[in-house]
């Protein structure tokens, strides 16, 4: 199963790097770290939901009706022009939703690991945020998830990759979803998302060819 690491390793992933450092007016190094990291807290945060069946149903039911994926098929009108106002508004219902109390202490976390301000990275995540609804749901039309019950499977599996000990990548991402981090869970959530590459050296090295 491909995971998260292989989206942004791929163009669709440069292209969506590309887009949201144009949109936020942040380095394209800097949207990058943020990106990498914030995907992977945004879809531990839908499989801790996702736990209880009113949370299983919410993303199913979102994922079968406005975010089918479609929008992958159409970044070039997602980002051209700018990003409208109603999907700015999404991302910011899907923050709420997904990050409830939580969302101070991820901006937080990521503004200190990536160094970007706390303002920059709120924009950078609203933006991310309907883009990982639209992967999500593009994973779930192909791999035939149906049910309420598959949905933290196929999480997981996109977390992973298939290759990572989810299962502990799980625990350090409520870890910080809790706030009761201690500064360096985000360092290593990085660098099993990333292969060991903290920070996303090895990635944003593959992302921008240096």
């Amino acid at each position: 199963m491909s995971g998260i690491l292989d989206l942004l390793n791929s163009d669709l992933g440069k292209q969506i790097i590309g887009g949201v450092s144009q949109e936020t007016n942040q380095p394209a190094d800097k949207t990058a770290s943020v990106v990498a990291m914030a995907m992977p807290l945004l879809m531990g945060a839908m499989k801790r939901n996702a736990t209880s069946q009113e949370g299983a149903a919410g993303l199913m039911n979102a994922l079968n009706n406005k975010h089918d994926g479609s929008l992958l098929d159409n970044l070039g009108g997602f980002f051209g022009g700018g990003v409208n106002e109603d999907a700015k508004q999404d991302g910011l219902g899907i923050l709420g939703h997904v990050l409830g109390g939580s969302q101070n202490n991820v901006v937080g976390a990521l503004s200190n690991k990536s160094g970007m301000d706390t303002d920059s990275v709120m924009k950078v995540l609203t933006v991310v945020a309907p883009i990982v609804l639209g992967y999500l749901g593009k994973q779930k039309q192909q791999q035939n998830v149906s049910s309420e019950s598959g949905i933290g499977g196929l999480l997981g599996g996109l977390l992973g990759g298939g290759q990572q000990n989810t299962p502990k990548q799980q625990s350090l991402i409520e870890s910080i979803l809790d706030g009761d981090n201690d500064g360096s869970v985000i360092d290593d959530v990085a660098g099993m998302v990333l292969g060991g590459n903290r920070g996303g050296g090895g990635l944003l090295g593959g992302i921008f060819g240096k």
